[in-house]
C-alpha cells in the first residue's frame, strides 16, 4: 500500500512540492498552477511539448521535463486528469512563441479537459495542437485503435516529439513525428498486484496469488482477463507474442523497446523478464534500439509490468536516439542539441470583470438557497464517498468519491465567497468544480452547475419553469461535452430520468419540492439499473463486461445529489431565512420575501 503521506486530499500538491524542491536544476513550478515548466523558461521560437495526466505515474509526468524531451508537465489529482484550467495556465508558461503541443494518454477526462484547454489557447492566439496517445492493444481492437487507452508507449512518443521539437522542427512536424511515433507504438501489461489510493486501506483490485491479470490499465483498473500464474519465459512469450501481433504492414526489423515496471516489481526481476524477451524479439527478427528497462510509467504501488514497441523507421529511430536530459531519464549529451534564448512565459490570466453583478432581491434569495444545496451535495457525497469508490474500481480506478468530493468543497468554497445572485453563485460554484476536481466528472460537472446558473440569471424571480429549463440546460451541456447518450452507462442515464420526471410532475400542477423529489427518486431507480448495462465509454469501457451487475458511480453520485437537493428545497418552503452572513444592503430582508414554495 502507499505508506507515505499526510493529508490524502493534498497528495498532489505534497508531491509537487517536493518535486520542486529536489529538482529545481531542471524544472520550476508554474506560479498558481499544478505543473511546471523548463528550468528558464519557454525557448524563444521553439515549439513547446506539454504533457500531462493524473498524478501516480512517476516518472510520468514531472520526471521528463527537461532538454531534450518535454517542456512542460501539467499533473491532475491521484488519476484525475488535470483541469482545463491547470493545462492552459502550464501551457502559456511553456509557450515559446512556435506553437504548443498538448500531448496526453487517451482517456476520456484528458480528453476533455485538454480539449478544453486547446479552444481557449486558441482563441487567446496561441498554435495549439494535441496528439493523444493510444498504444494499449488490450483496450479495443485495431478496427477501434482510436478508443485505445494510453500506458507506458505514452514515454515513446512524448521522448521522439520531444526530440523533434527541440532539433528546431516546425509545428507540422513535430505534430506529424508524435502522430507516426504513435501510430507505431504498441503495449501491453499484466498486473500481479493492485495499488492503494494514499489513504485507503486495500488496493482498487486483488489478484490471487496464483493468478494474474492480463490487459491492465495504468490507473489502477484490473486486466480484461485472469490468467494463471507462470514462470518468466512463459510470460515473456504472452507479452511479446501479443505485441508482434499487432506489427503494421511494412514495418521495418528495428524498434524502440520499453519493459516498464508498474511501481512494485522490482528492477532484478525486470531484467529477468527482458532476458527472455530479448531472445524472443531476436529469434521474430526484431532488434531493440536502446531499449529501457525499468520504471517509466507507474501506477504508484501497483505490481505488473509492460511491453511497449515502437516501429521504427529513419525519422523515428533519430528522434528515439537523441539525447536528453531530464530528472528521470538521461541519454547523450544535450549541449549538442540547437540553442535558443529564453522568452518570457504568458503567465497572465483573463482579467475576471469585477464590477458588482446587478442582482435582484429574489435572485439574491434564490442563491442562499442555492449555497445550502450546494453544501447538502457536499455533505452526501462525503458520507458516501468510500462507497462511490468501491462502485468506481469495479471497472475504473476508484477515484470518483474523492474527486467528486474535491470539487464540491471547491465549490461550495467558491458559492460562500461570491457575492450577486443565484446565477452568479451557481457560475462560481461551477468554476471551482471543474478546476479542482479534475477528470471527465469535474469538466462536466462545472459545465453543468455553470450553465445552470447562466439560465437562472441574477434578476429574474426563479419559478418552477426557469428551474426546470436551467436543468434541462445543465443536462444539454453534460451531453454537448460529454458526447454520452443515454444508455452508455453514465450520469446521463440518472439525470436523463430526472428531466423527464420533472416535466411531467410539474405538468401534472405539482409544487416545485413535491416535483423534485419525484423527479429525483425516479433518478435514483435508474441509477440502479445501470447495473444491468456494458459501459459504451470513457474509462470502464474497457472493462465492460467487469462492470456488469455493479450501477455506474456517477450515476449514483447524480441520484444521492439530487436527492439532496431535493430536501434542501423542501426545507426551504420559505426564502425568510436567508443566512445574515448574505445579508447587505441589497440582499432582502425577511420581511421582504413571500412566504410560500420557492417561485
Amino acid at each position: 500500500m502507499t505508506h507515505i503521506y499526510d493529508n490524502p486530499s493534498d497528495f498532489k500538491e505534497h508531491v509537487i512540492e517536493g518535486f520542486a524542491a529536489a529538482y529545481a536544476r531542471y524544472a520550476e513550478r508554474v506560479p498558481g498552477a499544478s505543473g511546471f515548466v523548463r528550468r528558464g523558461g519557454p525557448r524563444a521560437g521553439k515549439v513547446s511539448l506539454v504533457v500531462g495526466g493524473g498524478s501516480g505515474h512517476y516518472p510520468s509526468y514531472s520526471g521528463t521535463v527537461g532538454p531534450g524531451f518535454a517542456d512542460g508537465c501539467v499533473l491532475g489529482d491521484v488519476f484525475a486528469s488535470p483541469s482545463a484550467e491547470q493545462v492552459v495556465r502550464v501551457a502559456r508558461a511553456a509557450d515559446g512563441g512556435a506553437g504548443v503541443i498538448l500531448s496526453y494518454g487517451n482517456y476520456a477526462g484528458d480528453r476533455l479537459n485538454f480539449g478544453a484547454a486547446q479552444e481557449r489557447l486558441r482563441a487567446a492566439g496561441v498554435d495549439c495542437r494535441m496528439v493523444y496517445v493510444t498504444d494499449d492493444i488490450a483496450s479495443a481492437g485495431p478496427e477501434e485503435a482510436d478508443r485505445r487507452r494510453g500506458i507506458a508507449g505514452t514515454f515513446l512518443v512524448y521522448k521522439i516529439g520531444g526530440a523533434a521539437a527541440d532539433s528546431g522542427c516546425d509545428l507540422d512536424t513535430v505534430e506529424r513525428v508524435m502522430r507516426a511515433a504513435n501510430a507505431a507504438t504498441f503495449s501491453f501489461g499484466v498486473a500481479f498486484a493492485g495499488c492503494t489510493l494514499p489513504g485507503r486501506a486495500e488496493p482498487l483490485f486483488s489478484v490471487d496469488k496464483d493468478q494474474m491479470e492480463f490487459g491492465l490499465g495504468i490507473h489502477g483498473e484490473p486486466g480484461i482477463r485472469t490468467g494463471g500464474w507462470m514462470p518468466a519465459a512463459e510470460l515473456a512469450q504472452a507479452l511479446v507474442d501479443a505485441v508482434l501481433a499487432e506489427r503494421p504492414a511494412g514495418a521495418g526489423g528495428r524498434a524502440a523497446v520499453i519493459l516498464n515496471g508498474l511501481g512494485s516489481t522490482k528492477y532484478e526481476e525486470l531484467f529477468v523478464l527482458y532476458g527472455h524477451v530479448h531472445r524472443l524479439l531476436a529469434a521474430a527478427g526484431v532488434e531493440p534500439v536502446l531499449p529501457e528497462v525499468g520504471e517509466l510509467v507507474t501506477s504508484l504501488d501497483m505490481a505488473g509490468c509492460s511491453l511497449s514497441l515502437t516501429w521504427l523507421d529513419d525519422e523515428l529511430e533519430r528522434y528515439w536516439l537523441a539525447p536528453a536530459d531530464t530528472p528521470a531519464f538521461r541519454r547523450g549529451e544535450t549541449s549538442t542539441l540547437p540553442a535558443y534564448d529564453r522568452r518570457a512565459g504568458a503567465t497572465e490570466q483573463e482579467v475576471a470583470d469585477e464590477r458588482p453583478t446587478e442582482a435582484s432581491p429574489a435572485s439574491r434569495a434564490a442563491a442562499a438557497v442555492a449555497r445550502r444545496a450546494i453544501a447538502a451535495m457536499t455533505a452526501v457525497v462525503a458520507e458516501h464517498e468510500e462507497e462511490l469508490g468501491r462502485i468506481d474500481a469495479v471497472a475504473g480506478d476508484g477515484d470518483h468519491g474523492i474527486g467528486m468530493l474535491r470539487g464540491l468543497r471547491a465549490a461550495e468554497a467558491a458559492a460562500e465567497a461570491a457575492d450577486g445572485g443565484v446565477g452568479d453563485v451557481l457560475t462560481a460554484a461551477g468554476d471551482a468544480f471543474g478546476d479542482k476536481a479534475g477528470g471527465t466528472s469535474g469538466l462536466l460537472w462545472g459545465v453543468a452547475l455553470s450553465a445552470v446558473g447562466a439560465a437562472l440569471g441574477s434578476t429574474a424571480e426563479i419559478t418552477p419553469a426557469l428551474l426546470r429549463d436551467a436543468v434541462h440546460a445543465g443536462a444539454a451541456a453534460i451531453q454537448r461535452v460529454g458526447k454520452a447518450e443515454r444508455g452508455d452507462k453514465t450520469m446521463l442515464d440518472a439525470l436523463l430520468p430526472f428531466t423527464e420526471e420533472l416535466d411531467r410532475q410539474l405538468g401534472t400542477g405539482a409544487g416545485l419540492s413535491g416535483a423534485w423529489r419525484a423527479a429525483a427518486a425516479a433518478a435514483v431507480e435508474a441509477a440502479a439499473s445501470t447495473a444491468s448495462m456494458r459501459a459504451r465509454v470513457g474509462r470502464a469501457r474497457p472493462l465492460a463486461e467487469r462492470g456488469v451487475g455493479t450501477p455506474d458511480a456517477g450515476a449514483v453520485s447524480m441520484g444521492l445529489i439530487l436527492t439532496a437537493v431535493g430536501e434542501v428545497l423542501a426545507q426551504a418552503a420559505t426564502l425568510a431565512d436567508v443566512p445574515p452572513t448574505h445579508v447587505n444592503s441589497t440582499n432582502p430582508t425577511p420581511a421582504d420575501v413571500t412566504e410560500g414554495e420557492p417561485r
